[in-house]
């Protein structure tokens, strides 16, 4: 990289904040179809849902599912139900992994298991 190279990079963060900006009402939408999948008539697992989806994460895996679609031209809504099903299944992974490690603390909170 030569110096006129590097100084005529942009900042990453504008970058960042402009690809967050394209996919930021999708994500509305993952979100929401997530909290919408962890309903549940057994307040336990609606508590449940809620605890692990509200204690922290990046959300970079549907980001990804997301920037992809919009890559490829994809028209429909599908993106959106495969992102949520990705986060869904790395949540249940993490989980799992809390479970079998007997792990006291996930981003800084107690693990769902050891709360329950």
């Amino acid at each position: 990289v030569t110096q006129k190279d590097a100084t005529a990079r942009k900042p990453i963060i504008a970058d960042i904040a402009q690809i967050h900006n394209l996919i930021s009402d999708d994500m509305v939408s993952v979100n929401k179809l997530i909290e919408e999948s962890l309903s549940s008539e057994v307040p336990l697992i609606n508590q449940l849902g809620q605890y692990i989806i509200n204690t922290g994460g990046k959300r970079l895996r549907p980001a990804l599912v997301l920037l992809s679609s919009k890559i490829f031209k994809y028209q429909g809504n599908q993106d959106i139900n495969l992102a949520a099903i990705i986060e869904l299944i790395h949540t249940a992974t993490l989980l799992h992994d809390d479970v079998v490690d007997a792990s006291l603390l996930r981003r800084g909170h107690k693990t769902a298991n050891q709360r329950w």
